[in-house]
């Protein structure tokens, strides 16, 4: 299954302080059931009404199934994680996909 995680961040966050995002984001790949891990913004495709580019960040985690996930969801690299950087949030959307074969 696909976990897709779409972050917005605060306004005037320094260097410093995006540079520990992306590395607690990073982190997440030490997690058990955690098998691939992506991260990156938007891409700068032509704009379309159907298009959302206005996010920061986009963190796409895989795994084998849902009890993984759910495993990840309550493993302490992931807690750490939103402990460490959630005051950098100004909003987070998430969509779970369980992929066809």
């Amino acid at each position: 299954m696909a976990h897709t995680v779409y972050f917005w961040l605060q306004d005037g966050l320094s260097d410093q302080e995006l540079e520990s995002f992306e590395a607690g984001v990073r982190s997440l790949e030490a997690s058990p059931t955690v098998r691939k891990l992506f991260l990156g913004g938007p891409a700068a495709t032509p704009s379309r009404g159907v298009v959302d580019n206005s996010f920061d960040y986009n963190l796409v985690l895989w795994f084998d199934d849902v009890a993984g996930h759910d495993a990840y969801q309550i493993s302490p690299v992931h807690l750490k994680f939103v402990e460490d950087h959630e005051d950098k949030f100004k909003e987070v959307r998430v969509f779970d996909t369980q992929l066809a074969d």
